[in-house]
């Protein structure tokens, strides 16, 4: 069968590889669609994930549709779509250094358990919107780490794929009021589409002053200047800039989280965010969110539709990893097969 590889620095080639068999306690499935992420060029660019250097299957937000069911495996039928937990496999992580990658055309998952590696979803789904689940459980656990309570003033640096999904995700949170913050008009449009309160383009405006006429003023005598009444800061964009601008205007008991993949270090001033009692969380992966934000996915996906900016055939997958790697040419780029 096809497969697209990661075969050495900076490149990403297609090979052929046998077809995976399914014994009694597994699946096969038939993979549909799958999402390029971010860190895929990561992969590409180090040669691989060790240690699978050199040889690295690539495709970690998957969608697909089950061919073959072993006698032993009890809930899953053939024909069910399904989204995948990848972090669950036996044999590694899908897509990202284990033994299979989600641009196979075909994957076995060994053991297989309903609700472990597997999740049904109505058919009536489209592919596209199915392989958002991966993404969307990442950003959906950057949510629950900042803790959020109902009625919370929320900011979202990054209009990207998981920016976007962090906003849905704070909606059903219960946030009262979201702002988006980027520097691209047409990502700020997508954000009010699905759903933010308000946007503010960072490139154009003075982003904490706009802050304090949307959520308030929350200075103090302990803490002056610009200082707005935001409660969660999310960080989807990954350039030092947001930090830095958060610690310098965060009312006290703010948090701040990183979800963003800071490439350079950051340099921020402990001792101008000691009065504010800053709580910074970290967030990787999605440890309990992956099927958690399938049911918002499946009541609401119209809206996480339009996270997808590019859908691409499966047989120009090496032009979709080329388009989603240019700079300010796509969002969201997804794979059909």
């Amino acid at each position: 069968m096809k497969a697209v590889y990661v075969t050495g620095a900076d490149t990403i080639e297609w090979v052929d590889i046998d077809k995976p068999t399914a014994g009694p306690s597994d699946v096969l499935l038939k993979m549909k669609a799958s999402g390029i992420c971010g860190s895929d060029a990561m992969y590409a660019h180090v040669g691989g994930i060790p240690p699978r250097q050199g040889a690295t299957p690539l495709g970690h937000e998957p969608a697909a549709e089950v061919v073959e069911v072993g006698a032993d495996v009890e809930g899953i039928q053939v024909g069910d779509h399904v989204v995948i937990d990848t972090m669950a496999l036996t044999d590694g992580l899908l897509g990202s250094g284990g033994a299979q990658g989600g641009l196979n055309e075909f994957v076995v998952i060994k053991d297989a358990e309903l609700g472990r590696q597997l999740r049904v979803v109505p058919s009536h789904i489209p592919w596209e919107v199915a392989a958002l689940n991966e993404p969307m459980a990442v950003a959906y656990h950057a949510v629950n780490r900042t803790q959020p309570k109902d009625g919370d003033k929320v900011v979202i640096f990054g209009a990207g794929p998981i920016g976007l999904g962090a906003l849905l995700g704070y909606r059903r949170r219960g946030a009262s009021h979201i702002v988006v913050v980027d520097i691209v008009p047409s990502r700020l449009e997508k954000a009010l589409e699905i759903g933010a309160d308000a946007v503010i383009n960072s490139a154009e405006e003075d982003v904490a002053a706009r802050l304090v006429e949307l959520h308030g003023d929350a200075s103090t005598q302990m803490l002056r200047g610009v200082r707005p009444g935001t409660d969660i800061y999310l960080d989807a964009a990954g350039v030092s800039s947001v930090p830095q601008s958060v610690a310098g205007m965060a009312k006290h008991g703010a948090t701040l989280g990183i979800v963003a993949v800071h490439k350079r270090p950051v340099e921020l001033d402990f001792g101008g965010i000691l009065m504010t009692e800053l709580t910074v969380v970290w967030s990787m992966g999605y440890p309990t969110e992956i099927f958690e934000v399938t049911d918002d996915i499946i009541e609401n996906w119209e809206k996480y539709a339009k996270i997808i900016s590019h859908t691409m055939p499966y047989e120009k997958a090496l032009e979709a990893f080329t388009l989603a790697a240019t700079p300010g040419a796509a969002d969201k780029v997804t794979i059909l097969f």
